[in-house]
């Protein structure tokens, strides 16, 4: 298997404009050495292998690097050379100037005209001078002393793989976690050229809520389970755009169930303003107590045990976390040991982590209602919301900021602190949001972040659905506030 880390070389936190590594691999065929080139106009990476007929290949290649924090643009030839004919697998990299000295591989920093393998001592680094050859082996980044540049970068894959080695997931969860990172990067490119692409208006059809259908709240259902099935490690999905739950075809069935509301707030598409996707994972689980009859003729022997694993109440969620498509894309996840909040870098084309153990206030002065339905509230709702806008002559009112996204309020509330609320009214009995896609997976963040998430009178995460369209009013926010409207309501 190939070597090279690409996220572990400090020269790809450098803003590369051109690079090509060489790093051995074995086959049946003998010595390989795999070239992975970096193609910057699809923010990915090439790979090429080739066949070694001697001992040491040699690859010139010119890169431009700009150092961030000198703001100096250097060009330098460079050699990378991979010993091909030993056992040992490394990386050699000659310059002028030392690259990298936190790369895992060994570097050799020499004159151009001198190529010689770097000798090891077996410990965690040497140095030796030999005819203008100077010589460094570097064991890990761990080792390394050096002073860091503070434009290191972490991505979304690089902190899943730590969280699988920590123990937190396996590699199954790690690949739909990934999987669905993927499907959120198409939705963002979606929601951005809508305008252009003419994906703005309605589809023509209902959805199973009684809904029209946006051409993008299609778009985004079928890139959404299209990248879901394509993991291999999902055996049963449920969308809001779909009636039932779908089981994934065996051939690439796996464990895992997602649930997934692929594009919250799509009202909003036409004018722009902000939108996202919101999903939960769960592992099966036959002992649900979903209102399904076994005899029932509507519902197929494989719908009717799709239908059994997804209803599951939320404190059963092993993760569940939203994209919000903004002015930034933004990817909030938790596994269940606090929330943590990624930004899509359009020059990497990579979600970068930019908040860590992200906490919610524990008060706040915000409050998100759709206050056009208040005379459909009982009384007790609206004691609460008058209240909040006039406290009396001792109090502050509070600020009203509602956008009409689920995903937009919610990551403000998160943030800022507050309440955000859509109630049960005279018009819709049991609220509006679904249970199993929406408030759940929202609920599990917010207490991740330590925040609650209430339907007025019990957890939200506590409450067992019995199908998989099931609404339920919604609370959520600083626990303060949430607690503060319980006593309201009771």
């Amino acid at each position: 298997m190939p070597l090279v880390n690409c996220e572990q070389p400090r020269i790809f936190s450098w803003g590369l404009l051109e690079w090509t590594m060489i790093t051995k691999m074995e086959d049946k065929r003998g010595p390989m050495l795999t070239n992975i080139v970096w193609e910057p106009h699809i923010l990915s990476f090439s790979i090429h292998n080739i066949t070694v007929t001697q001992d040491i290949v040699i690859k010139k290649k010119k890169i431009s690097i700009t150092g961030r924090e000198s703001k100096i643009k250097q060009t330098t030839e460079i050699m990378v050379a991979a010993a091909a004919a030993t056992a040992s697998s490394q990386l050699l990299i000659s310059s002028s100037r030392s690259l990298s000295l936190l790369s895992p591989f060994q570097l050799c920093v020499f004159d151009s005209k001198t190529l010689v393998p770097c000798p090891t001592n077996g410990r965690g680094s040497n140095s030796i001078k030999r005819r203008h050859v100077s010589c460094m082996a570097v064991g890990t980044a761990a080792q390394a002393e050096t002073k860091r540049s503070g434009f290191e970068i972490q991505t979304l894959t690089g902190w899943l793989l730590k969280q699988e080695q920590a123990g937190t997931i396996d590699a199954e969860l790690t690949i739909v976690i990934s999987s669905i990172s993927m499907a959120c990067k198409q939705i963002a490119s979606l929601v951005q050229r809508a305008g252009i692409s003419n994906l703005t208006g309605v589809q023509g059809a209902v959805n199973v809520q009684g809904e029209d259908q946006k051409k993008l709240d299609v778009v985004s259902n079928e890139v959404f389970s299209s990248c879901l099935r394509s993991s291999g490690r999902t055996g049963i999905i449920a969308s809001e755009e779909e009636d039932v739950p779908v089981a994934v075809e065996e051939s690439y069935s796996g464990n895992y169930i997602v649930v997934f509301d692929p594009l919250d707030g799509s009202s909003n598409i036409d004018a722009a303003v902000s939108t996202g996707s919101i999903f939960g994972i769960y592992s099966p689980n036959d002992e649900c107590l979903a209102d399904v009859d076994e005899d029932d003729s509507t519902l197929g022997t494989i719908e009717q045990r799709c239908v059994v694993n997804v209803c599951q109440p939320g404190s059963n969620l092993l993760a569940a976390g939203y994209c919000m498509y903004s002015s930034s894309i933004i990817f909030v996840l938790t596994l269940g040991n606090g929330v943590f909040a990624f930004t899509l870098d359009p020059m990497y084309g990579e979600f970068v982590l930019t908040q860590e153990n992200v906490q919610i206030p524990k008060a706040g002065k915000i409050y998100a209602f759709n206050e056009g339905n208040y005379q459909l509230w009982d009384d007790k709702l609206k004691k609460y919301i008058d209240d909040l806008k006039d406290p009396g002559p001792s109090g502050k009112p509070y600020s009203a900021r509602y956008i009409g996204s689920l995903v937009g309020d919610f990551h403000r509330t998160l943030l800022y602190g507050g309440i955000y609320g859509y109630p049960r009214d005279k018009k819709s009995k049991n609220g509006k949001l679904r249970l199993l896609y929406e408030c759940a997976p929202m609920s599990f963040i917010v207490e991740q972040a330590g925040g609650k998430g209430s339907d007025g009178h019990q957890r939200i995460l506590d409450i067992q659905p019995v199908e998989i369209h099931q609404r339920v009013p919604l609370y959520i926010g600083s626990q303060e506030e949430v607690e503060k409207l319980e006593k309201y309501l009771a």
